[in-house]
C-alpha cells in the first residue's frame, strides 16, 4: 500500500493528500484498498462494533501489557505455532529487538539480509546506529536469495533474515522448495534464522502449507497487525518462550512498554478475526484482477508496461506504466471524482525514468470486481491521459 507508511514514502503536499483520500472516501467503487481512507469516526465506530467480539470488554484495560495485550500475544503465539510472543507499538522496534537478541545468543552481529529488506530500505540504518549490527548481502537480484547464495557468502554471518514477502522487490516470494533450502542453508552456516514477516499472513496459500508449518522453519518470527490484517497499528514477535522473555526486556528498554495499549490490541484481535479467513480469497482474487489488468493495457495499446509478478504471489503486487507518476495519480483522483471508481493507489516515479509504479492490494473491496469491471475502468482511465484530461 503505497500511503501506509510516512518512513516508506515521501510525504505528500498536505492538500494533495487530503484531495486523494477525500476521492477515495467518496469512490462508490474501490479496486486496490487503502485503509487510510477511514476516518477517525470510522474507525472508532469499526472498532466499538467489532470489539465485543473479540474480546470481553467488561475486562478492565490493560497496564503495561497485561489483559488484552497478553491475550493477544497468545493469541498470536497459537496461530503461528510458536512458544510464546511479544507485542510491540512498531515493527521496526520488535525487529530491531529481534536481531539484537539473535546477535548476543550467537555471538555474531553480521546479519544476512537482502538490501531491498524493509531493515535495510525503511528503518533508517537502525540495526547499526542502535543495536551495532551490521549487514551482508547474499545477493542484490529483486528476489529472495538461494540457498547456493546463502551457502556461499564469503564471511561468517549469525542471523539469516528473509522477508516474506520481500516487498519491495514486488510482494515476491520463493517457492516452499526454495525456502526450506534457505533455512537449510542458514543452518549448515551456524546461523539462526528470523523471518520479517510483516505480511506472512497472506503467504500459506502460495507454499501450500498452513502457518505454523512457515513459522516453523524460523527461529523467530514478526508480524504486522495492519499490514495484512486492517488493524491500527503494532506488531507481534514470536519465538521461543526465553527469546520472547529476552525480548520484552528489550522492549522496555527501547521505551515499546506502554503504559496502555487497548485500542491497538483490540483493533489487532478483531482485525485477525475478520482478515485472516477471507486473505486465501484476496490472494486467488489477485490472480484474476493481475491477468484482467494486462488484458486492459494489450487492448488500450499501451507501449509497454508490467504486472509484477506476472502471477501474483500474494494479494499484493505491482504496476508498472510509461507515464508521469504525478500524471497517473491526478487522472486516478479525477476519474474518483467524476465516476465513483477508484483503480490505483499514489503512483510513485520508478527506479528508470519514464517510468512509473503503484502497488495494487486486493481486498475486500476488489472481490466483487470481474474482469470485464477491471477493463473497462483501465481503458476509461487510460483515455483519460490520451486526452490530456487531467487537471490539477
Amino acid at each position: 500500500m503505497a500511503d501506509e507508511q510516512k518512513t516508506e514514502h515521501p510525504v505528500d503536499p498536505p492538500m494533495d493528500r487530503a484531495r486523494r483520500m477525500a476521492a477515495l472516501r467518496g469512490a462508490e467503487r474501490v479496486l486496490s484498498s487503502n485503509s487510510l481512507a477511514l476516518t477517525i469516526g470510522d474507525r472508532l465506530a469499526r472498532l466499538a462494533a467489532e470489539a465485543p467480539e473479540a474480546y470481553d470488554l467488561d475486562e478492565g484495560v490493560d497496564i503495561y501489557g497485561d489483559g488484552v495485550v497478553a491475550e493477544l500475544e497468545r493469541r498470536v503465539a497459537g496461530l503461528l505455532g510458536m512458544e510464546a510472543a511479544a507485542f510491540f507499538p512498531t515493527g521496526t522496534m520488535a525487529q530491531q529487538v529481534a536481531l539484537r537478541c539473535w546477535a548476543g545468543r550467537t555471538g555474531n552481529p553480521v546479519v544476512a539480509a537482502h538490501p531491498l529488506s524493509h531493515l535495510e530500505v525503511h528503518e533508517r540504518d537502525a540495526y547499526a546506529t542502535v543495536s551495532g549490527l551490521r549487514t551482508v548481502h547474499p545477493t542484490s537480484d529483486p528476489r529472495p536469495p538461494t540457498a547456493a547464495e546463502i551457502r556461499e557468502l564469503d564471511e561468517p554471518f549469525g542471523t539469516l533474515m528473509l522477508e516474506l514477502p520481500l516487498r519491495d522487490a514486488g510482494f515476491v516470494l520463493p517457492t516452499w522448495e526454495e525456502l526450506t533450502e534457505a533455512v537449510e542453508a542458514a543452518r549448515d552456516r551456524d546461523a539462526v534464522v528470523h523471518f520479517d514477516g510483516a505480511r506472512l499472513w497472506e503467504c500459506a496459500p502460495h507454499f501450500g502449507v498452513e502457518l505454523p508449518e512457515i513459522a516453523a522453519l524460523a527461529d523467530s518470527v514478526y508480524v504486522s497487525l495492519y499490514k495484512s490484517t486492517d488493524g491500527i497499528s503494532g506488531a507481534v514477535l514470536a519465538g521461543p518462550a526465553s527469546f520472547v522473555e529476552e525480548a520484552k526486556a528489550w522492549r522496555h528498554r527501547y521505551g515499546g512498554q506502554l503504559f496502555q495499549q487497548w485500542p491497538a490490541a483490540l483493533a489487532g484481535l478483531a482485525g485477525l478475526d475478520r482478515e485472516l479467513p477471507r486473505l486465501p480469497a484476496y490472494v486467488a482474487h489477485a490472480k484474476v484482477v493481475a491477468e484482467a489488468l494486462k488484458d486492459a493495457f494489450h487492448a488500450a495499446g499501451v507501449p509497454w508496461f508490467r504486472v509484477h509478478p506476472d502471477v501474483p504471489h500474494t494479494h499484493q503486487f505491482q504496476v508498472w506504466l510509461p507515464y508521469p507518476a504525478e500524471t497517473l495519480t491526478a487522472a486516478g483522483v479525477r476519474l474518483a471524482e467524476e465516476t465513483g471508481t477508484w483503480l490505483f493507489n499514489r503512483w510513485d516515479e520508478a527506479p528508470v525514468p519514464g517510468l512509473a509504479f503503484t502497488e495494487v492490494t486486493v481486498a475486500a473491496s476488489a472481490l466483487a470486481w470481474t474482469p470485464a469491471a477491471v477493463r473497462d475502468a483501465v481503458g476509461t482511465l487510460l483515455e483519460r491521459l490520451d486526452g490530456g484530461a487531467l487537471g490539477n
